[in-house]
C-alpha cells in the first residue's frame, strides 16, 4: 500500500477536528453497512462549499495527504470535471475525494438518506445508505462489483424488514 497502513480512525479524526461536512462512500461505507469485503482506503463525498473544501484541505494536509499522481494538494485548483476522483495517499492510507459519485448528484443527494454512525473512539461519520451504495456500484457496471452489489442488496432488504426469517 503506497499510503502506509490503513488507519481510518486517524483520517476520520482529522476530518472531525476540522468540522468537515462529508458522506462516506465506497468500500469503508459498505463495510460499515454490513459488507464482508476488505478495504485499504476511505472514499468521501464532501459538501461543495468553499469553507468545507478549505477545511477538508486543512484536514488532509494534517495527515500528510498528497495526490497519487504527484504535485501539491489543492482542492480549490483541482478540476473535478476533468478528473472526477482525486486519489490521494496519506500517512494513514488511501483517500479518494469524489464530489459527484457515479449515479448520484453529489453530497446533497447522498445526505438525504445517509445516517450518522458511531464508529468508536468518540467518532461519528455520516455514512451513505445501503441503497445509495448499491446505486453507485450498479452505475459503475464493473464485473468485479457483482458480489458487492448482491451483498448490499441483501442489506437493503434487511433494512426494509424483508428477509427477517434469518
Amino acid at each position: 500500500m503506497a499510503g502506509g497502513r490503513f488507519d481510518p480512525y486517524a483520517i476520520l479524526s482529522a476530518l472531525e477536528r476540522e468540522y468537515v461536512t462529508y458522506v462516506l462512500i465506497g468500500g469503508l461505507a459498505r463495510v460499515l453497512r454490513g459488507s464482508d469485503e476488505l478495504t485499504h482506503g476511505l472514499d468521501l463525498t464532501p459538501k461543495l462549499q468553499p469553507e468545507t473544501l478549505r477545511r477538508l484541505e486543512t484536514a488532509l494536509q494534517s495527515i500528510g495527504a498528497r495526490p497519487e499522481r504527484g504535485g501539491e494538494l489543492s482542492l480549490e485548483s483541482h478540476d473535478f470535471t476533468a478528473e472526477p476522483v482525486l486519489a490521494l495517499t496519506s500517512d494513514h492510507g488511501e483517500i479518494k475525494v469524489v464530489p459527484t459519485p457515479a449515479g448520484t448528484r453529489g453530497y446533497e443527494d447522498l445526505h438525504r438518506a445517509a445516517s450518522r454512525e458511531y464508529l468508536g473512539n468518540r467518532l461519528r461519520a455520516e455514512v451513505s445508505s445501503p441503497g445509495d451504495l448499491v446505486r453507485m456500484l450498479w452505475v459503475l457496471g464493473r464485473d468485479v462489483d457483482a458480489r458487492r452489489i448482491e451483498t448490499m442488496q441483501r442489506v437493503v432488504e434487511l433494512d426494509r424488514g424483508l428477509g427477517l426469517e434469518l
